[in-house]
């Protein structure tokens, strides 16, 4: 019977000392209450909550610069003062015009005009006066800006170019030609995202770092800004009117952006026609044949009917 007692104590002193191993090696890994118990990780976890969306479209959708051309990021530009951007309504708008056919003040959607406005945009000249502003967005070079610098030089037009960052390196010759004859050249970003579906420092990138380069080639600044496919929102409008720019819209455009849907001078010369209206803001792509081959003659045919060409800098 005694031999049975000294094997239970033996047992229970064998279970305790197994106890004690377990609470210190336990406690090694929870020195000054962090646990350094090893973490698993997952390296085949899907990433695709961090790659950007994919970049939707509107009645203005047109191609951005090449993605070859894509350039990489430089150090991001610094905010200005100090404002919660995020305190700002992010819901996105796509500006468009409805048209009238007597040739009177077309109207938008719902707000976006006093919205716009209220951050010092504008989408109308003058529209007291006979007088027209023709732009030029520039993603990328298609082989027309030399023959529409040629016309508009003829004809003493003076324009703006919204250009991108790629458009600038690839292109140096023409919108230093631009700037010469007295063209105004506008900022359409870097890389021509959704401003709304970019974060704040983003956004300031974006319009920052075109700006900064062309200082650098020319010696100007920029400060009319053409957001990308027309998209905009209230956090967007704020922080580029921050930064300095107005938010340049239009009151006539069509669909001429597509390269392998050119309908011809007959057809670019009507839609712009058909639309115009005193203080019309005219955006047109530079990519198309159809434009390039009717500017000439819409032109002549608006100075004959009493139109002057103004200039972005002269919209109050």
């Amino acid at each position: 019977m005694k031999k049975w007692w000294v094997i239970a104590i033996a047992l229970v002193v064998l279970a305790g000392l197994f106890w004690f191993g377990y609470r210190l090696s336990s406690d090694s890994q929870k020195q000054n209450g962090v646990d350094k118990t090893p973490v698993v990780i997952d390296d085949e976890k899907n990433d695709s909550e961090n790659r950007p969306e994919e970049n939707g479209g509107n009645e203005q959708e047109e191609p951005g610069p090449d993605p070859e051309d894509e350039e990489p990021s430089e150090d991001p530009s610094p905010e200005p003062e100090e404002t919660d951007y995020n305190k700002y309504d992010n819901k996105k708008y796509a500006w468009y015009v409805l048209r009238k056919s007597d040739h009177s003040t077309p109207g938008t959607g719902a707000g976006m005009a006093e919205l716009v406005k209220k951050y010092g945009g504008f989408y109308l000249g003058d529209t007291s006066q006979k007088v027209v502003y023709l732009t030029f967005d520039e993603g990328y070079e298609y082989g027309y800006t030399p023959k529409i610098l040629d016309i508009l030089r003829d004809n003493n037009v003076k324009a703006a170019f919204f250009i991108t960052l790629p458009y600038l390196n690839k292109n140096p010759e023409l919108v230093e030609r631009m700037v010469n004859e007295g063209h105004i050249v506008g900022n359409h970003t870097v890389s021509h995202p959704s401003l709304p579906e970019v974060d704040n420092q983003k956004v300031i990138d974006e319009i920052e770092g075109l700006t900064k380069a062309f200082r650098e080639k020319t010696g100007q600044d920029m400060k009319s800004l053409r957001p990308p496919k027309g998209e905009f929102s209230e956090r967007t409008l704020k922080i580029s009117s921050d930064l300095g720019y107005r938010n340049v819209f239009w009151s006539s455009a069509y669909d001429d952006w597509d390269v392998n849907k050119q309908k011809g001078a007959a057809y670019a010369y009507k839609m712009v026609m058909d639309n115009i209206h005193n203080g019309n803001v005219i955006l047109l792509h530079a990519v198309s044949k159809s434009n390039t081959e009717a500017l000439d003659t819409i032109i002549k045919d608006l100075k004959a009917q009493g139109y002057r060409f103004g200039t972005l800098d002269e919209i109050n």
